[in-house]
């Protein structure tokens, strides 16, 4: 319903904020995310869930945002998105040889088992297994 648009669906939230239930949807687009898109998302998206009712007739919010900036990757679109580019990676234990549990670099690929990142000022590749990562992330300098 959202490719025709020219948005991918990045992620839901269902929760409650300030006493109210919300309903959260995260979109994508190439040319970035704008208050008018939000808009444009929020008004098609209306009529469906009208008629799916998510919340068996519970009132609800309906809130359209993009993901922020830093927001970790989910989907392998995220990661492909992201190819080539500066990432941070947050591991739950440092790598064996290393006290750091963070490190940037630049992400290479990612399969069903890892993530292959170059490291900064390096051409050395490492391979991390998936279930050492705890998230990856763009790289966002202040």
């Amino acid at each position: 319903m959202l490719a025709p648009l020219g948005y991918e669906l990045v992620d839901l939230e269902y929760k409650t904020l300030y006493g109210d239930k919300h309903l959260i949807v995260y979109i994508a687009s190439d040319k970035g995310v704008s208050l008018d898109d939000c808009e444009t998302v929020s008004n098609a998206l209306d009529a469906p869930l009208d008629a799916l009712d998510p919340t068996d007739s519970a009132p609800y919010c309906l809130d359209v945002s993009s993901p922020g900036l830093d927001r970790p990757f989910k989907t392998q679109r995220d990661f492909e998105r992201n190819y080539g580019k500066k990432t941070e990676i947050k591991l739950y234990a440092p790598l064996p040889g290393t006290k750091e549990k963070t490190l940037t670099g630049v992400l290479i690929s990612r399969t069903d088992n890892a993530v292959t990142v170059k490291s900064d000022g390096s051409e050395e590749q490492t391979v991390i297994e998936n279930s050492r990562i705890a998230l990856v992330r763009p790289y966002v300098e202040f």
